[in-house]
């Protein structure tokens, strides 16, 4: 492993503070989950490593018609919460379905989000929760959809002074659901993942939102199949048709998990699975 500095704030101030001076040559620790490895193999060489595992960014809270969960929040307290559980399971599946209890008990959100990772699961239970990314830096704080977030692989909007603080979601008005495929049932990456978020009267369809991960550069929401979702009568067919427009604007590559035709078969299947389950139909 190559040398670097160490620092570890204890305040969200001098977090900050530290990333405007050395922003440029600083990668931010928090479970290390992913960054460790990296370290190790020499993959990234900084100058610095930030710590921010004590600035008090932990936690999921409800208030004034949005739910905050700070970005060191690990993926096992996804799990575990019951605002979650209650208002977002396809987020709490898609938290579930990492790793294993090791992994969940020390990776983060945060993590999992700045990294950018085509595959990153918990990236589709996000995007169709519309959820916003809070960035905060000495000159004040933005907020970014994630839709926007993310820009390819490995690279996300965050400018090197700036720290993901959290994200940010509006109650959910629909039924959401995450499935994923991978090469075996755990500790393993996405071959292909989705998820759903559908607000029904009846089996008629008011709103539909869907989104895929580990088939594009980027996770992605496919405004197509929602459109073709919305205002009307949900059944098999209808599903059907959906899941292959999704698929449709995807651009799934060959790599050592998976050929491209076999992600866009097997997503079109996953999908197809996740709308009938939020739908009620299996």
């Amino acid at each position: 492993m190559q040398n670097f500095q160490y620092h570890s704030a204890r305040s969200l101030n001098e977090a900050l503070r530290f990333l405007s001076e050395n922003g440029n040559q600083t990668k931010v620790i928090a479970g290390g989950t992913d960054l460790i490895p990296r370290l190790r193999e020499e993959d990234c060489r900084p100058g610095f490593v930030l710590n921010v595992l004590e600035i008090g960014l932990n936690g999921i809270i409800e208030e004034n018609g949005r739910i905050r969960i700070g970005s060191t929040t690990t993926h096992a307290q996804l799990v575990e919460s019951e605002i979650l559980q209650r208002q977002c399971p396809a987020l709490v599946q898609a938290a579930g379905s990492i790793g294993g209890p090791l992994i969940r008990n020390r990776g983060t959100v945060g993590g999992n989000i700045c990294n950018a990772s085509p595959a990153a699961d918990l990236a589709p239970a996000l995007l169709v929760l519309d959820a916003e990314a809070i960035l905060k830096s000495e000159k004040g704080t933005r907020r970014v959809v994630l839709k926007d977030f993310f820009l390819g692989p490995g690279k996300a909007a965050l400018e090197p002074d700036e720290l993901l603080a959290e994200i940010s979601i509006p109650l959910p008005q629909g039924k959401s659901r995450f499935l994923k495929l991978g090469r075996r049932k755990a500790m393993t990456l996405s071959i292909v993942n989705a998820a759903v978020s559908l607000e029904l009267e009846g089996r008629r369809c008011r709103a539909a939102k869907i989104a895929l991960g580990s088939v594009a550069p980027t996770p992605i929401r496919c405004s197509p199949a929602e459109t073709l979702l919305a205002g009307k009568e949900i059944d098999a067919k209808l599903i059907e048709r959906c899941a292959a427009e999704a698929m449709a604007v995807s651009q799934p590559v060959d790599d050592q998990r998976a050929k491209a035709w076999y992600r866009i078969q097997a997503g079109t299947v996953l999908l197809k699975r996740a709308l009938m389950m939020a739908a009620g139909l299996s």
